[in-house]
C-alpha cells in the first residue's frame, strides 16, 4: 500500500497526511559523549583533595603514635593543607587566564605529584609539614581550575550534571582513601601512614597522562583571539552545530570580538590575561557583578562553615566519642561514611539538571541542620551517660552518614557547579579563585579548631554549633541565589543584580525579552562581559 505523498512544490506532507508522531515534543539531544569524557577528566584533579582528607582521618590516628605529637600538633597538621591551598588557589586564577585552562590543570596534579612524595617519605612532623604545604598548594590548583574548566566546555543541556563531576571524584577520592587507610593499617605504624600519604602520588600521574587527550577550553582560546581551534572545540562539545555556532557569537560578544570576525587568529584588542578583573569585582562593580560575587562567596564559605570537613576529618574521633574504641572499627566505619558520600553524590548528579539548583540546595541544607542538630543531641546524651547506650551510638553512626548524605545530595555539587557558571567570561577564573581561597581558609579554620572547640563547649555543642550556623546559611541560599538551570553561561547576567530569586526557570526565559538574558557585566568604563 502506498504511503502519502509529499506536496509536488514544497516537498512536505500536507498536514492531513502527517503521522502522529510528527506532533510530539521534539526528542532531547544525546549526551555529548567528547564534553563527558572532557569533564572526567578535568574532574580528576579534585582526587587529590578527597584522597587527602579520607586518608588524613586515619592516617592521624598513626602519625600521633609514631611521632609522638599533641591534640594541637594534630589539628595542625590536618587543618593546615587548607589554608596552604590558599596560595595555589590565588595563582591558579592568573595562571589559567595566562597559560590556559588545560596547562594549569597539568600544573595542579605536577605539584601535588611532589607534595604526596614528600609527605610519604617524611621522617619527622617539620619535613610532614614541608609535604603538606606543597600539596596544598597543587589542591588549590586544582579546586579553582576543575569546575571552570568542566563548566566552560559543556553543553547547556547537561552543565548541571558534568559540573558536579568534580565533587563526584572528591567524594571517590574520599572513598579511596578511606579504604587505604584499613588496608594499610595493617603494616607497622611507622610504615603504614607512609604508604597511606605516600600512594597518593598516583592519582597525579594519571591526572597528567589524561590532560594530554583534552583540549583547551574554546572560552579560553576565543580571549586569546584563536577563533579557529575554539569553533573546533566547541563543535565537538556542543550538541549540535547550531549550538555551537550561537554559543561562539555569545562568547566572542563577551570577549569583544566583532561577531562577524570569522577568521581562525583574530587580534583581540581588549585585555584577556586577567588584568584589571580585580578593579572590576571589588572597586567598580556593576550591580550584577557584585550580587554574584555576594552570591559565589556566600555559597563558598558557608558550605564550610556547616562542619562538614570536621565529620570527614575527625570521623573516627566522632565514633569514639560515640563508644567504637577499636581502630579497626573506626576505620571500617569511616569506609561506610565515604561510600555513603559517594553514592548520594552520585544521585546528585542526575538530580541537579532536572530537579534544578535551588530546591536541591535548600533541601540538602535542610536535611544538614536535622542532622547535626540531632547528632549534637546523640552525643551530648552520651557525654552525660554512665553507661554504654546502644540506641545513642546507633544514632551518632546514622546522624553522621546522614550528614554526609544531605550535605552530598545538594550542598557540596551545587556550590562548585553555582560558582562554576555565574561569573562572567571576563572575571570567571579569577572570581573562581577568590571563591575557593574564602572555602579553603574556613575548611582551615575548622579543621584547626575542631578538637579545641569540643574540648571547650563538649562535642555535642560543636554541632549544635555547625547546626546554627547551617541554618543561616538556608536563609542566606533562599534569599541571595536565583535559579540557574538550563541557561548558558552567558545568559546568566540576566538573573543577577536584582533579587528575581522567585522567577521558575520558565518565567527566567521570559525576563529575557528582547534578546538572550545579556546584562552589563562589565566595569565602570563600560566593559561588557556577559
Amino acid at each position: 500500500m502506498a504511503g502519502p505523498h509529499p506536496d509536488a512544490v514544497s516537498g512536505h506532507l500536507p498536514a492531513s497526511d502527517k503521522v502522529l508522531t510528527d506532533f510530539g515534543p521534539a526528542k532531547k539531544p544525546k549526551r555529548n559523549k567528547f564534553a563527558f569524557a572532557c569533564a572526567i577528566l578535568a574532574s580528576m584533579t579534585s582526587i587529590l583533595l578527597g584522597y587527602d582528607i579520607g586518608v588524613m582521618s586515619g592516617a592521624a590516628i598513626y602519625i600521633q603514635k609514631d611521632l609522638k605529637i599533641s591534640d594541637v600538633q594534630v589539628e595542625i597538621l590536618i587543618g593546615t593543607l587548607s589554608l596552604y591551598s590558599l596560595i595555589g588557589s590565588a595563582a591558579a586564577g592568573r595562571t589559567s587566564d595566562w597559560l590556559g585552562r588545560r596547562c594549569t590543570i597539568l600544573l595542579a596534579g605536577s605539584i601535588f605529584f611532589v607534595g604526596a612524595l614528600l609527605m610519604g617519605f617524611a621522617t619527622n612532623y617539620a619535613f610532614l609539614m614541608v609535604g603538606r604545604f606543597v600539596a596544598g598548594i597543587g589542591v588549590g590548583f586544582a579546586l579553582m581550575i576543575a569546575p571552570v574548566y568542566t563548566a566552560e566546555v559543556s553543553p547547556a543541556s547537561t552543565r548541571g550534571f558534568l559540573t558536579s563531576f568534580p565533587e563526584v571524584f572528591m567524594n571517590a577520592g574520599g572513598l579511596v582513601g578511606y579504604i587505604s587507610n584499613y588496608a594499610f593499617s595493617k603494616l607497622p605504624t611507622h610504615l603504614g601512614w607512609r604508604m597511606m600519604l605516600g600512594v597518593s602520588a598516583i592519582p597525579s600521574v594519571a591526572l597528567a597522562i589524561g590532560v594530554l587527550a583534552m583540549p583547551e577550553s574554546p572560552r579560553w582560546l576565543v580571549m586569546q583571539g584563536r577563533l579557529g581551534e575554539a569553533k573546533r572545540v566547541l563543535n565537538q562539545t556542543s550538541d549540535s552545530k547550531e549550538e555551537a555556532q550561537i554559543k561562539l557569537s555569545d562568547i566572542k560578544e563577551a570577549a569583544g570580538i566583532p561577531v562577524d570576525y570569522d577568521d581562525d587568529i583574530v587580534q583581540v584588542t581588549k585585555r584577556s590575561h586577567g588584568e584589571g578583573v580585580w578593579k572590576e569585582l571589588f572597586i567598580y562593580p556593576t550591580p550584577p557583578v557584585r550580587h554574584v560575587l555576594v552570591a559565589a562567596v556566600g555559597i563558598y564559605f558557608f558550605q564550610q562553615a556547616s562542619g562538614i570537613d570536621s565529620v570527614g576529618l575527625y570521623s573516627p574521633r566522632i565514633f569514639e566519642k560515640a563508644g567504637i574504641t577499636s581502630d579497626g572499627h573506626k576505620l571500617l566505619a569511616t569506609i561506610g561514611v565515604g561510600f555513603v558520600k559517594t553514592t548520594f553524590i552520585l544521585v546528585a548528579t542526575f538530580l541537579v539538571d532536572r530537579v534544578g539548583r535551588r530546591p536541591l540546595l535548600l533541601s540538602s541544607v535542610a536535611g544538614v541542620i536535622i542532622s547535626l542538630g540531632t547528632l549534637g543531641v546523640g552525643l551530648t546524651v552520651i557525654d552525660h551517660s554512665e553507661k554504654k547506650l546502644t540506641w545513642a551510638v546507633v544514632l551518632c553512626i546514622l546522624m553522621v552518614l546522614s550528614t554526609v548524605a544531605m550535605f552530598s545530595i545538594g550542598m557540596g555539587p551545587i556550590m562548585w557547579l553555582y560558582s562554576s557558571e555565574i561569573f562572567p567570561l571576563r572575571l570567571r577564573a579569577q572570581g573562581a579563585s577568590i571563591g575557593v581561597a574564602v572555602n579553603r581558609v574556613t575548611s582551615g579554620v575548622i579543621s584547626m579548631t575542631f578538637i579545641s572547640l569540643y574540648k571547650a563547649i563538649t562535642i555535642g555543642g560543636a554541632f549544635f554549633l555547625y547546626a546554627g550556623i547551617t541554618a543561616v546559611s538556608w536563609i542566606f541560599f533562599y534569599l541571595i541565589l536565583p535559579e540557574t538551570q538550563g541557561k548558558t553561561l552567558e545568559e546568566m547576567g540576566g538573573l543577577f543584580g536584582k533579587l528575581n530569586w522567585k522567577c521558575s526557570k520558565k518565567e527566567n526565559e521570559e525576563v529575557e525579552g528582547n534578546g538572550n538574558g545579556q546584562v552589563q557585566l562589565g566595569n565602570a568604563n563600560g566593559q561588557s562581559s556577559a
